[in-house]
């Protein structure tokens, strides 16, 4: 089954002291190396595509960028993505207040047909994937 490396990563990752918070690339990078098919979701709504960027925000205190193209265009776009949370706080995940920050973008209708995500990781190293509409597209 698929889902028993993440929930493998996860518990490792949650159960060592040291890497209590997903806050580097050293822990981040497994757990997202394993769950790049669902780094993003295509939804239609209310007249428009929502470009989600959700399974990404948890883990982004180990990265530096979130990055995305679309329709065969290289990723140089920038997700603003929601600042990392004060470490102080001894959150393990960095949650999603999505206030000011929403977890995704809204473009017009019809107008995504494939999505290029480049991530960086905080240790500079970048990982990148291409993804069809048909791929990610939630009914």
């Amino acid at each position: 089954m698929r889902r028993t490396p993440l929930v493998l990563a996860l518990i490792t990752a949650l159960a060592s002291p040291a890497t209590a918070q997903l806050s580097t690339a050293e822990v981040v990078r497994p757990i997202l190396q394993m769950t790049a098919p669902n780094w993003i979701a295509v939804r239609e709504w209310d007249g428009a595509d929502l470009l989600y960027f959700t399974q990404l925000l948890p883990f982004r205190c180990g990265l530096t960028e979130i990055l995305y193209g679309l329709n065969g265009e290289s990723a140089s776009t920038r997700f603003n993505a929601e600042p990392c949370p004060p470490e102080e706080d001894g959150a393990v995940f960095a949650t999603i207040q999505a206030d000011e920050y929403l977890p995704y973008i809204r473009l017009e209708l019809g107008s995504i047909e494939s999505v290029t995500v480049t991530i960086i990781y905080d240790d500079g190293e970048k990982e990148t994937h291409t993804y069809e509409r048909a791929a990610v597209e939630i009914q």
